[in-house]
């Protein structure tokens, strides 16, 4: 709740002329929870889709040697005279292979958020600009104003 219901009016010269009442909205409950959930829900809306590839990793002709070589069962480079010939391709524990579940731009990127919660959150976050106590937690100087 806040600190005080009444609040000074001051004139243009500095001077107070009266007072009047605290607007409701400045004695919401302080629910930072809410407004902590309600900020990085809406801060995923502005993101960009992002992935790899689908060519990333699976631009090498490779197969696999089989068995009864000594050697894993990854698909190899086939050719010689190089040293990629005979490395293992494809896997996402090879160099040079594709990423494990490699990340596609249908990812779920933006978040609905209640409009319920969004105003609940705008009135709470208000409300908590009219306790001088956590005004100057987040360092500002509110020491010189007069109220």
């Amino acid at each position: 709740m806040a600190a005080r219901p009444l609040v000074s009016v001051f004139s243009l010269a500095g001077e107070k002329s009266g007072e009047t009442n605290l607007p409701t909205v400045m004695t919401a409950p302080l629910r930072p929870d809410i407004v902590q959930f309600v900020h990085t829900n809406m801060s995923k809306n502005n993101r960009q889709a992002y992935a790899v590839s689908i060519r990333a990793g699976k631009q090498v002709s490779a197969s696999s040697w089989g068995t009864g070589r000594a050697v894993a069962r990854i698909p190899r480079v086939g050719g010689g005279g190089t040293s990629r010939s005979g490395q293992g391709a494809f896997g996402n524990m090879c160099r040079g292979g594709r990423m494990f579940a490699p990340t596609k731009t249908w990812r779920k990127w933006h978040r609905k958020i209640n409009v319920t919660q969004r105003r609940y959150a705008v009135s709470s976050a208000l409300a908590a600009t009219a306790v001088p106590a956590l005004v100057m937690a987040r360092g500002h100087k509110v020491d010189d104003v007069p109220e």
